[in-house]
């Protein structure tokens, strides 16, 4: 539920940019974005902070594209959500020593911290590829090839991604698990 409600935005944003313009468009991603602030308000649920930092942003660039009529604001908000957290994974490990994806994900799988550093190292590299590839796109092709980018694009791109990385971690899970979620699957 939690990952749909993240992508509704971005699926209003490509409705109304695909009827109207990108100006039309940045506006129904800001208000879509209330939304999902409101949704979690209304449902006394703690707001993520990865949700909170995306309505700031949308809500500084998308609010600077509407007013100076210039969609280079909206363009370069992807970069730089891309760039923040690459820096993140990379700055909380060399300044605070924190494997910040350790702290996250750490109840969920227990890795040794060789792994989580290296996992750490991907997710930066990938993050860091992520906002060159939307800079280029963004700023060397038509706009409509952009927002097909920034949705179906990074999206996808981050989906197998994600995919790769459970993968190259499966041999991390102690065998009583695996052997119990197949049997779980036999069962059903």
């Amino acid at each position: 539920m939690h990952v749909l409600l993240e992508y509704i935005p971005l699926i209003v944003f490509l409705i109304v940019y695909k009827f109207q313009d990108i100006y039309w468009a940045t506006g129904a991603l800001i208000i879509a974005s209330a939304i999902q602030l409101l949704f979690y308000i209304v449902k006394k649920q703690p707001i993520p902070k990865q949700t909170l930092v995306f309505f700031v942003l949308i809500l500084a660039f998308g609010g600077l594209t509407i007013a100076l009529q210039d969609d280079a604001f909206i363009k370069w908000k992807v970069t730089i959500i891309n760039l923040f957290f690459a820096s993140a994974l990379v700055i909380g490990y060399y300044a605070f020593n924190k494997i910040i994806l350790k702290t996250f994900l750490g109840e969920a799988i227990e890795l040794p911290d060789k792994v989580w550093l290296k996992l750490t190292w991907s997710w930066a590299s990938f993050f860091t590829l992520c906002a060159v590839l939307n800079w280029y796109i963004a700023f060397h092709y038509s706009q409509e090839t952009w927002v097909n980018f920034k949705v179906f694009g990074l999206t996808g791109l981050t989906f197998i991604f994600a995919i790769g990385t459970i993968f190259s971690l499966y041999k991390y899970i102690p065998e009583e698990e695996t052997a119990s979620d197949e049997s779980n699957q036999a069962e059903k």
